[in-house]
């Protein structure tokens, strides 16, 4: 392995930790709630989306905090302090102690807690990889990298608590002990890593000065100030937007899907590992077209793939399981483009010279106002008559496959069509 594979390795393999606990965090954790914990959909729903939006807030803020941190030892000794906050967070997420009205407040802050530190180590790893160059190919080989080993993570995180929530033979809470074990020793050798990685292009002296002088300024100045002054970077925000919210969907609703309107318990892991597989497939492949036609036309093309593919899921109920899973596929592999070139393109919309901290920090805030607001979903199925565990059968069946599917290719569709600009408007690297 060369030298700059060995770098880009040592960048990457904190994305499959940080995967791995993302993903059953709002994908597998709301089902947790309800159907083996008892909590009413409606509250887990509201709880989700509450702690999402304080979660989203801090975004830019932590994203200033990382660059006043940058290129010093405190950026490593924060992400360790970080990591340890996680993983124990994480742990209490699981194994709760309560039951009844304090499983809601135990709920809550957990999430809560959970968010905070994962933010920052993410806010921070994703500003790390926007300074490793500004050529667009260094940057999309550094998001295959951080993405591929992200899928790796998340086809861990698909089977693994699925798989161990599924025995009988432990309660719930303890059934997740050896995930989070996994998770945590991952976490700390990924991070013991990243130290290899190449060292991070630093601000030029006067920026460097400026920030120093300026303080802690609130960090809705910092996110004004981005947005005002960076067109291409306003733009792609559109697209990401929608598109981020026809994922978070899906993404919230898969669970219910599969075992309420599809009648197929035992096949939540193997249709997430699945859908997770193939994106790890596709995602070398969107690399390389992306080479040929550019990151934006790769992402338009995908994005298009993933409309055909799951706009079908929408008619699926009892008995369709082979046809969910082709579904799966096809998705799955528009996913590989999701997750490698929309990173690539914040990186070309951030000036030479500035701490990408704030752009981050907007950027991964959008995306979680997209899980915060697929939370809903939870509160207005309940109230259309969806009750978790039971047959999803008449009218709250085809509401819920069309909020699952329906809904999400919409939105898809929006984001297709607010991506449709000049390529040079966003690819162009801002001077």
């Amino acid at each position: 392995m060369t030298a700059r594979l060995a770098h880009l390795a040592a960048y990457g393999a904190l994305g499959l930790p940080l995967a791995m606990v993302a993903l059953p965090i709002y994908v597998q954790a709301p089902a947790y709630y309800t159907s083996r914990l008892g909590m009413p959909l409606s509250t887990a729903g509201l709880i989700l989306f509450l702690t999402r939006i304080v979660d989203t807030a801090q975004d830019p803020l932590l994203g200033r905090w990382a660059d006043r941190l940058a290129g010093s030892r405190r950026l490593l000794s924060a992400l360790w302090t970080s990591a340890l906050c996680l993983v124990a967070a994480f742990a209490a997420l699981w194994m709760p102690p309560v039951s009844g009205m304090a499983l809601a407040a135990w709920f809550a802050a957990a999430l809560v807690a959970v968010y905070a530190a994962h933010s920052f180590i993410n806010v921070a790893y994703l500003a790390w990889g926007s300074r490793l160059g500004h050529d667009s190919d260094v940057l999309t080989r550094a998001a295959a990298w951080r993405e591929g080993a992200g899928v790796l993570g998340v086809l861990i995180a698909s089977a693994g608590p699925a798989w161990l929530l599924a025995s009988e033979d432990r309660a719930p809470q303890n059934a997740i002990v050896p995930f989070i074990a996994l998770f945590g020793i991952l976490l700390i050798g990924a991070i013991w890593v990243l130290r290899f990685a190449p060292p991070w292009q630093t601000m030029s002296t006067s920026q460097t000065s400026q920030s120093h002088r300026s303080g802690f300024r609130p960090a809705i100045v910092s996110v004004w100030r981005t947005l005002r002054d960076n067109r291409s970077f306003r733009m792609l925000l559109v697209p990401y937007f929608l598109n981020g919210l026809s994922v978070a969907i899906p993404a919230s609703l898969a669970v219910f899907f599969i075992e309420d309107r599809l009648v197929a318990i035992k096949w939540v892991a193997p249709s997430l590992a699945l859908y997770f597989l193939a994106a790890a497939l596709g995602l070398p492949l969107w690399v390389r077209i992306s080479r040929r036609v550019g990151p934006q036309g790769a992402w338009r093309a995908a994005m298009g793939l993933a409309i055909a593919a799951f706009v079908w899921g929408a008619t699926l109920g009892p008995g369709d399981l082979v046809a969910f899973l082709l579904v799966c596929i096809g998705c799955g592999f528009a996913l590989g483009a999701d997750l490698a070139l929309p990173p690539v393109l914040l990186a070309q919309c951030i000036p030479d010279g500035e701490g990408p901290g704030t752009y981050v920090g907007i950027w991964t805030l959008i995306g979680k106002l997209c899980l915060a607001l697929s939370a809903l979903t939870l509160p207005g199925l309940d109230w259309l008559g969806y009750r978790p565990g039971s047959p999803a059968t008449g009218t709250p069946g085809v509401v819920l496959a069309l909020t699952y599917a329906g809904l999400p290719c919409l939105l898809k569709f929006g984001a297709l069509s607010a991506l449709r600009m000049p390529l040079d408007s966003i690819t162009e690297k801002v001077r």
